[in-house]
C-alpha cells in the first residue's frame, strides 16, 4: 500500500487543473489512491501574482489538507509574465513581495504559504503540459519566445528549479506525457492547448503513480 492511501488532497491551478475533462484523471487519484480531491483551480490562472486569480490567492483560500498538488498552467508563459528565478520569495531576496509577480515568486509564496498550513503535509508539482498553438510551447529547442525573450520549456525548467531549492518532488509532465506534433490530435483539444478526457487518461496513470509515494 501506497504512504499517501486513504489521503486528503487539494488542488491549485489554472484551466487545465480545473476543466471538467480533467475529472477523468482526478476520479483516478481518487478511486486508486481511496482520496478525497477538492480543487481550487480557475481558469486563467497562474503563479504570477498579475495572473488571474492566482494560484497564490487560490492557496490563501485553502484549508489544511495531506497533500498538495500545485499544478502549473501556461498562462504565465502565455500572458509573458516575468518566469523570474529560483531566488525570488526566498530568504536569499529577504521574501521581496516585490517578486512576486513572477512565476518564481508565486511558486515560492506557495509553497511557503502551505508549509506554515500544516508542516507536516506533502506538497507535489505538476509542470506544466506542452501544447501546440506555436512552436515554442512544445520544442524545448525552440528559438521562438514570448515577450520576455523565453519559450515554454524555460518557465518549466525554472519550476523545477524552484522545487529544487525547497525539496518538493515533481512531475515533470513535459517531458514524460509523451505527445509530440505527430500524435497530439489524439490528446488535445481544437484549440491545441487544453487536454481531452483522452489525454487526461494517458497522463493520469504517471500521476497516479506519482503521488502514491511522491517520487
Amino acid at each position: 500500500m501506497s504512504k499517501n492511501f486513504g489521503r486528503t488532497i487539494a488542488v491549485f491551478g489554472g484551466s487545465l487543473s480545473v476543466n471538467k475533462e480533467s475529472d477523468a484523471a482526478k476520479q483516478m487519484w481518487a478511486d486508486l489512491l481511496n482520496s478525497t480531491v477538492d480543487t481550487y483551480g480557475v481558469g486563467g490562472a497562474g503563479f504570477s501574482s498579475l495572473q488571474g486569480w492566482s494560484i497564490q490567492r487560490q492557496v490563501d483560500t485553502a484549508g489544511v489538507y495531506d497533500i498538495y498538488v500545485l499544478w502549473a498552467s501556461t498562462n504565465d508563459f502565455t500572458n509573458s509574465r516575468e518566469c523570474g528565478s529560483w531566488e525570488d520569495y526566498t530568504e536569499a531576496d529577504g521574501y521581496d513581495e516585490s517578486r512576486l509577480t513572477t512565476q518564481c515568486g508565486g511558486i515560492n509564496y506557495c509553497i511557503k504559504k502551505l508549509m506554515e498550513k500544516n508542516p507536516e503535509a506533502e506538497i507535489y508539482f505538476f509542470t506544466g503540459f506542452r501544447f501546440f498553438r506555436q512552436e515554442a510551447g512544445h520544442n524545448p529547442f525552440s528559438d521562438q519566445a514570448n515577450a520576455t525573450g523565453l519559450n515554454f520549456a524555460a518557465y518549466v525548467q525554472a519550476q523545477k528549479d524552484c522545487c529544487a531549492h525547497y525539496g518538493i518532488p515533481v512531475l515533470d509532465q513535459f517531458n514524460i506525457q509523451g505527445v509530440n506534433e505527430f500524435n497530439y490530435l489524439l490528446y488535445y483539444m481544437p484549440d491545441k492547448l487544453h487536454l481531452t478526457e483522452d489525454g487526461y487518461r494517458r497522463i493520469a496513470p504517471m500521476q497516479v503513480d506519482f503521488l502514491s509515494n511522491g517520487r
